[in-house]
């Protein structure tokens, strides 16, 4: 291909390759500067986004930016393109979409529809035109609903991970976590635990803690241990009660390969979680999580910048069908995402990029101790996505995960963000949150009474 280019300031910049374009037109952050892929200066970094608005997106599709020939992920995005679903935007520019997403035209079932025709790049392309305002609005438009044991994604509705860590897989320490959630009506996304031990038998003994559990109060939501997918496949050859199969993915075949998955390996582990017919309203088993940088610290990103291969792990998520995929914002380091800033943008545009890819998005609103931010930050980025439709949040006793060291949402944010919002759990979870006694007359969920603690006496006992 010809190289790229425009002119800002009477100086010409030129840009060699479409990957090349897609960093420099990405918003400053420092994963890219630390990969030596970033824009020099500011005025590059407009001069790429006028070239950027200016290209078709039909040329997504005839210019990899990782080889076809080398990357089955980009043998995935291109072999399942949906040319019919494409055709209603396939005369547009990169800018011209960016208009007529945000246009009326661009309503929720007509973005529901464009989905398939949609690959990662394209999306990711169009995000770095966007302004924080436009991702929020765009992605507000966009409904994705998935089901297991509840029903996830509908409108007026805000779904929350419990993640119940413990530094030593403490079953009191991690039903106490567990106890505090709930009487705060977190965890109807999912109650999901990551194993201090990569076990397989401290797996099991962990599923069968939440089984237990859920089947005593029979809480209508779905439980998973967040071990690798091949440790996961072992325990449901051993007749564990799994629910949801978990994964960390990437946007490149090298990257995934650092995970120890490939696609391969996901299909197997989905048609195994499916035989087992554990949901009760639906049949979305698998749970994703990504992050931006990943394939970088794996050296596995290929020039491509951190943004756009992000979008390109929804493309393996998407091919799977998930009932929840998230992306952990600030988990990965200031190496990547350096402050408070660069947090909240990533986490808005996954968000949008991932509604617009047709998946079910939730974030984990986080951020590492050595990052220039605080919890302040993550209130204001929990806000916006909440104002944005994600479909669930992440949340831990008093925000702080003393397993995996870092800083998240607490229990009480998200409680008081759906108070905000005027947003309710999953259905079939908020009416088990009514049959308990927990809600008040409004619907809301108040401080417990001892009736209600009683009822959940003994959860933290042997």
């Amino acid at each position: 291909m010809s190289p790229y280019a425009a002119s800002l300031n009477g100086t010409r910049h030129v840009f060699a390759d479409l990957k090349t374009l897609l960093a420099c037109a990405s918003p400053l952050r420092s994963g890219d500067q630390l990969a030596g892929i970033a824009a020099e200066s500011d005025e590059r970094r407009v001069a790429a986004k006028l070239a950027l608005a200016d290209l078709p997106l039909r040329r997504f599709l005839d210019e990899a930016v990782v080889p076809y020939e080398q990357d089955e992920v980009t043998r995935l995005i291109i072999d399942s393109h949906d040319a019919a679903a494409f055709a209603p935007v396939a005369t547009l520019t990169v800018g011209e979409f960016r208009d007529w997403l945000l246009s009326y035209q661009a309503d929720t079932a007509t973005l529901t529809a464009l989905a398939p025709g949609l690959t990662p790049e394209m999306v990711a392309a169009v995000s770095k035109l966007m302004r924080n305002q436009d991702l929020i609005a765009v992605a507000a438009k966009c409904r994705v609903v998935t089901a297991f044991r509840n029903t996830l994604g509908q409108p007026g509705r805000l779904a929350s991970r419990l993640q119940p860590n413990h530094p030593t897989d403490d079953p009191e320490g991690i039903a106490a976590a567990l106890l505090d959630g709930l009487l705060f009506g977190i965890g109807d996304a999912v109650i999901g635990i990551n194993p201090a031990s990569d076990s397989v038998s401290d797996g099991i003994r962990l599923l069968e803690l939440l089984e237990a559990i859920r089947q005593r109060f029979d809480i209508p939501t779905q439980s998973c241990v967040l071990a690798h997918v091949t440790a996961t496949l072992q325990m449901i050859e051993r007749n564990a009660p799994v629910d949801l199969v978990f994964q960390s993915i990437a946007g490149t075949e090298a990257a995934n390969k650092g995970f120890g998955v490939d696609l391969a390996v996901l299909r197997e582990a989905r048609e195994a979680a499916l035989a087992l017919k554990r949901g009760s309203v639906g049949d979305n088993v698998m749970y994703f999580e990504t992050g931006q940088g990943s394939a970088l610290s794996a050296d596995a990103h290929h020039g491509v910048d951190q943004q756009t291969l992000e979008v390109r792990a929804y493309a393996v998520a998407r091919a799977f069908r998930p009932l929840l995929v998230n992306t952990v914002v600030g988990f990965i380091g200031p190496e990547y995402l350096f402050d408070a800033k660069q947090i909240i943008r990533a986490g808005l545009e996954d968000h949008c990029c991932g509604k617009l890819l047709g998946l079910p998005m939730g974030v984990d609103v986080c951020y590492t101790n050595h990052a220039e931010a605080d919890q302040d930050d993550m209130d204001s980025l929990m806000t916006l996505l909440g104002t944005a439709g994600v479909n669930f949040l992440i949340a831990v006793p008093g925000a702080d995960d003393v397993m995996l060291n870092y800083q998240s949402l607490s229990f009480h944010d998200v409680l008081g963000l759906r108070h905000l919002l005027k947003l309710q759990p999953a259905p079939e979870f908020e009416a088990w949150l009514g049959r308990m006694g927990m809600l008040d007359t409004t619907g809301r969920l108040p401080p417990p009474d001892q009736a209600v603690l009683r009822r959940l006496s003994g959860l933290t006992t042997s």
